[in-house]
């Protein structure tokens, strides 16, 4: 013979600590919202094109059957030693880094002192540095970069001794930098804080002792 069965059930605010700990705990096994890394991403992107960075892109999929383009940007993270962000693309000479870095990014000494870096590396090869950045192996961090570091040059001078590991260590500190962007971003959505306004935006409820009800 059927039954009813009544619940009560809670909005998150009216529950108490231990069990506002609980639903937390589920939320954040949803995991963050799909692509939460975009605006990450967007400001990287800017980045590059004031460095002098061209990212290379690679076709995608589109939702409704076509092909689209994506840069060549991949992470992964956080919580393993090899974890970290990369990317492939081509250097080249950008006017006025260092000015126009600092402008974009007043507060971000790390993104100043790679500009500088490159500005300086070129200054003394005459403006005249190309490089391609290439991914390799199956992880994703600094190190899987290669660096092909060549000297434009008319009359075939060859790149300074010190060209190559400059520019090297300039553009996988920009992917260290933009790993950092992202772990922060990801430590955003799964924050206490980021985590609650989705619950209550959602108008979840829960039972009184926090387990996730309906």
């Amino acid at each position: 013979m059927p039954e009813v069965i009544c619940t009560t059930v809670f909005r998150f605010p009216e529950l108490c600590e231990d069990a506002k700990e609980k639903a937390r705990s589920w939320y954040r096994e949803l995991g963050p919202p799909d692509d939460w890394w975009d605006t990450v991403y967007e400001d990287f992107e800017r980045i590059c094109e004031i460095l002098g960075v061209t990212l290379k892109t690679t076709p995608v999929r589109l939702m409704g059957g076509g092909l689209g383009q994506k840069h060549c940007i991949w992470f992964s993270g956080f919580w393993s030693q090899g974890d970290g962000a990369c990317f492939e693309g081509y250097f080249g000479h950008a006017k006025g880094v260092s000015h126009r870095i600092r402008n974009y990014a007043p507060q971000d000494t790390i993104l100043h002192g790679i500009a500088d870096q490159l500005q300086a590396i070129q200054r003394r090869n005459f403006y005249q540095l190309t490089a391609e950045v290439s991914h390799r192996g199956r992880y994703y961090h600094e190190y899987t970069m290669s660096v092909n570091v060549t000297r434009d040059s008319p009359t075939w001078q060859r790149p300074t001794e010190d060209a190559k590991e400059i520019v090297t260590e300039a553009l996988r500190d920009l992917a260290r930098w933009l790993y950092r962007q992202l772990q922060a971003e990801y430590d955003h959505f799964t924050s206490d804080e980021a985590v609650e306004q989705g619950i209550i935006a959602n108008e979840y409820t829960f039972t009184d002792a926090g387990r996730r009800f309906g």
